[in-house]
């Protein structure tokens, strides 16, 4: 069921503020990129994908692949707002024993549909999902998430190829392009731009949304690539690193730093919303 505007707005604060606190709370893991894919995530999980908590492993469902896995909170984080596990584990975010680690386990986590952390894998596993939909005749889609500094590896690209080979329409995949990766801007440590010519040179269907945090354009985007044939869909969300947080955004320090308790209130403040 369609979530309203406002509803999903809502989510995307909450989504914020379990981010800040979670990575708060364990010392250490990614803020940075987790708070820039927000949006894409609210809307995947909250808008569109076909997924039932009660049912979480139909073979009908759709999946999702958060090829940038060290982003790990920001899946987490709709995870529990979803349902699949009880918002205390979030607080226990890369502690010893713990379910929620620094990557996603699909081992141990419900409704993780993939394992991931070494990048480029995780966009592999989702054309490979996206292909066994194909060949079983399969109503299911596949969505996958890459950073905009993922895309150094070459696997991404051998992967974008084999999508585009076998015309796996089913495949929805979003680039988080916020110009930064853990050692600076991208394009001074290995330029992947023009990235959206790169896709189409590759075979691919592919949006550009200017701003990547609108959740209606990120919708239309999605059903707009669900109506084309034959071929893949890349949409590359411009988006701002730490987004929502005053002195994370465009920060390429806040990539895997956690804040203090004092700048944890702050940022929480800021982000706002209902506790």
């Amino acid at each position: 069921m369609e979530k309203s505007l406002i509803a999903l707005e809502n989510i995307a604060k909450v989504l914020r503020k379990d981010i800040i606190k979670m990575v708060t709370e364990s010392a250490s893991g990614h803020p940075g990129g987790s708070l820039s894919a927000v949006e894409i995530i609210t809307t995947l999980y909250f808008n569109e994908m076909n997924i039932d908590v009660e049912d979480s492993k139909n073979p009908n469902r759709d999946r999702f692949v958060l090829s940038k896995g060290h982003a790990a909170p920001v899946l987490y984080a709709a995870l529990a707002e979803k349902g699949f596990f009880n918002k205390e584990e979030l607080m226990k975010l890369r502690k010893t024993g713990a379910m929620l680690q620094g990557h996603p386990n699909m081992n141990y986590i419900p409704g993780v549909d993939m394992s991931t952390g070494s990048l480029g894998q995780g966009v592999s596993a989702a054309v490979g999902m996206a292909l066994a939909g194909k060949l079983d005749n399969s109503s299911y889609r596949v969505y996958t998430l890459l950073g905009d500094g993922e895309l150094e590896e070459g696997q991404v690209w051998e992967a974008a190829m084999c999508a585009a080979h076998y015309k796996l329409d089913n495949l929805t995949a979003f680039v988080d392009y916020n110009g930064l990766q853990i050692d600076g801007d991208i394009d001074k440590v290995m330029n992947p731009n023009p990235i959206a010519d790169k896709f189409v040179a590759f075979g691919w269907n592919v949006i550009y949304l200017e701003d990547g945090h609108d959740l209606v354009k990120i919708k239309d985007a999605i059903e707009a690539g669900k109506g084309v044939k034959d071929k893949p869909t890349m949409i590359v969300c411009k988006t701002i690193k730490g987004k929502g947080v005053s002195f994370m955004e465009n920060q390429a320090g806040w990539h895997g730093s956690a804040p203090s308790k004092e700048q944890c209130e702050i940022a929480l403040k800021e982000i706002g919303g209902e506790e």
